[in-house]
């Protein structure tokens, strides 16, 4: 491929999603490895691992929101580097890397000092109990000293795959994940650290990650570079990037919302054993998914080359090629996951009431995630093509005005009020897939219009 990217605008899109999207899925998985591996770990920790395990998953919305943040410079700036690459203005595109470079950066400072400040008062409020604190507390004080290395691997590596080197980004996701399942069973188990080891293995790797990504863009195989006279932010580069990450960043965002939501109401509800679940549950969605991400991540390129280039068939042809994976995808997961709960479950603990809890609320919680793959399809189709504000309302619409009141009005309405709390998910599921769908298709003809 050398360091040219003008194959986004002229290989078939079959093949060219197929080639993109397989190592881009790869990574998406394997990077959920990083907290997956903790959470199978920790669930089997000899006679304390079912508190472990709902203390680490109060740590989840704080872990989310670094993520949200990466998502909010990376998911933005990458699609427009795209679309610049596409126009054949590789100096804007690069100027876009460096000022996602420092602004990764900014936000890393930011972001570790308020949380180690403020880290026992927010887990308390996202749901950790007096039995579970402890644990919450070990995790989070040293995963949060990670946070620079969090942001530059994810952030960074986005503008990896944005150029088309989607095995180089799988690879930067792969080194970090191999190190954390090595070292997770040593500084667990060999050394006895517990879930502080856990997080430290975490740290370790993520570091390792991002030293792999800063590598590749500095050197020859990359057609965009980090240089140093891109690293001063300027207004016209860095707002109109952050302004199109919002909607990703939200989505992401509100998931730490929502999980610090579920988690309020089913420990009211349910006690420290619903918490439990449903940090199985958002597991399992978030493992689910992220092939679709996946997916959305390998067509990205290939829809804002060639919008950037103003070639209007490929970019439908892309989308609706992304549209039927995606839903055939979700489909296959939904059937997965509905039939065989207990094999899900007992991966992330031993604890039979605790499987049983989950087993029959994985069906209601995942009822509707078959039509899922519309969602994300439409939703990142308009990021791809630059669209800031009916991405912004979508990410807004299915998670604040849907879910989070659902939460807490569906236990109002049925007797069974933790199954309510539960059934909130397949609702705003089929009410914003239903929105989307219909935007999406008044919206993207007109996108496509103009490029004419």
């Amino acid at each position: 491929m050398g360091t040219d990217s003008t194959f986004l605008g002229t290989e078939k899109i079959g093949k060219l999603l197929f080639r993109l999207s397989i190592p881009a899925i790869t990574a998406q998985l394997v990077n959920m490895l990083y907290n997956l591996v903790d959470r199978i770990y920790i669930g089997h920790i000899p006679g304390e691992g079912t508190l472990a395990l709902t203390g680490v998953g109060v740590c989840m919305p704080v872990i989310l929101l670094i993520s949200a943040f990466a998502a909010l410079v990376s998911m933005g700036s990458a699609p427009r580097a795209s679309i610049y690459m596409g126009k054949g203005d590789n100096k804007t595109a690069e100027k876009i890397l460096g000022n996602s470079f420092v602004m990764l950066l900014i936000i890393s400072v930011i972001l570790s000092v308020t949380i180690y400040i403020w880290k026992e008062k927010l887990l308390l409020v996202f749901g950790a109990s007096e039995n579970t604190i402890g644990y919450s507390m070990s995790y989070m004080s040293i995963y949060v000293l990670g946070t620079v290395f969090v942001q530059l691997a994810l952030g960074l590596n986005a503008f990896i795959t944005a150029q088309g080197f989607a095995k180089v980004g799988m690879y930067s996701v792969l080194i970090g994940a191999v190190c954390n399942t090595i070292l997770d069973p040593i500084f667990i188990f060999a050394f006895h650290m517990g879930v502080a080891g856990a997080a430290l293995a975490t740290v370790i790797s993520q570091a390792v990650s991002a030293a792999w990504v800063i590598h590749f863009l500095c050197g020859g195989k990359t057609v965009l570079k980090l240089k140093k006279e891109n690293f001063r932010l300027e207004r016209r580069i860095a707002l109109p990037c952050v302004a199109l990450g919002l909607a990703p960043f939200i989505m992401q965002a509100t998931e730490s919302l929502i999980a610090i939501c579920f988690n309020a109401s089913l420990l009211k509800y349910g006690g420290d054993i619903a918490v439990g679940t449903m940090t199985i549950l958002l597991s399992i969605m978030q493992f689910s998914m992220l092939p679709l991400v996946g997916l959305t991540q390998g067509a990205q390129p290939i829809i804002s080359y060639n919008f950037g280039a103003r070639n209007a068939q490929r970019v439908k042809e892309a989308f609706l090629m992304l549209l039927k994976c995606s839903v055939a995808f979700s489909t296959v997961l939904w059937l997965l996951v509905i039939l065989f709960p207990q094999i899900f479950a007992g991966i992330f603990t031993s604890d039979q009431k605790l499987i049983g809890f989950t087993t029959s609320a994985m069906r209601i919680y995942f009822a509707a995630s078959l039509i899922f793959g519309v969602q994300l399809a439409c939703q990142q189709t308009f990021i791809a093509i630059g669209n800031a504000k009916t991405s912004l309302f979508l990410a807004v619409l299915r998670k604040i005005i849907l879910l989070i009141p659902l939460i807490y009005i569906l236990p109002l309405v049925f007797t069974n009020q933790t199954t309510a709390v539960y059934l909130a998910e397949p609702v705003a599921d089929i009410i914003a897939v239903s929105v989307t769908g219909t935007m999406f298709a008044v919206q993207f003809r007109r996108a496509l219009q103009s490029l004419k």
